[in-house]
């Protein structure tokens, strides 16, 4: 699209747009004030690390190098293929059922696993999602539920394999189990 030339406004055109507009008075523009400068950005979580007591990390009871929070946790019982567990970690098993295991102290948790379990298999059922949460409120003790779940599972005999969930499942605070079929 081309550009069109701006029209040269003539002398009697002037006059036209002055009479049709009447009398004007001038404003006179106040100067204009400079902003106030910006405050300088504040890197308030460095305070928040600097304020902390010193070696508070170092401290722990529990020992972070074992599990962290976001750690997947991922376990293949001897004797099956390697490919079992990527299928699962890839979420090729449709999970039949699940168990929340959020607002349990661990003594419930064990006991609610241990029923599942057991209730998974005597229904046939192959694979399972337990929730067990990130941990997140555990503080210096660590992922407390996820832990007991990671050695529960590790324990039992009719878990076949067993990893975190996809993160559309709950991600790290979940873990899909592929049970044995009922003998």
């Amino acid at each position: 699209m081309k550009r069109r030339a701006p029209a040269i406004v003539t002398e009697d055109d002037a006059r036209l747009f002055r009479e049709a507009i009447g009398e004007i008075r001038r404003i006179d523009s106040e100067p204009v004030l400079p902003s106030r400068p910006k405050p300088e950005p504040r890197a308030r979580m460095f305070e928040a690390d600097e304020a902390a007591v010193p070696g508070e990390l170092l401290d722990m009871a529990f020992d972070p190098a074992l599990m962290e929070v976001g750690e997947e946790l991922s376990f293949l019982q001897d004797g099956y293929p390697p490919k079992l567990l990527k299928q699962l970690k890839r979420g090729h098993f449709s999970v039949q059922d699940d168990l929340d295991l959020h607002q349990m102290n661990a003594a419930a948790a064990q006991a609610s696993i241990a029923d599942f379990l057991a209730e998974a298999r005597e229904q046939g059922l192959r694979c399972v999602r337990i929730v067990h949460g990130k941990g997140l409120r555990s503080k210096s003790r660590g992922p407390v539920l996820k832990a007991l779940t990671d050695r529960l599972l590790r324990r039992r005999a009719d878990v076949i394999a067993f990893a975190s969930a996809r993160p559309a499942q709950g991600g790290t605070g979940a873990v899909v189990v592929l049970l044995s079929a009922r003998r």
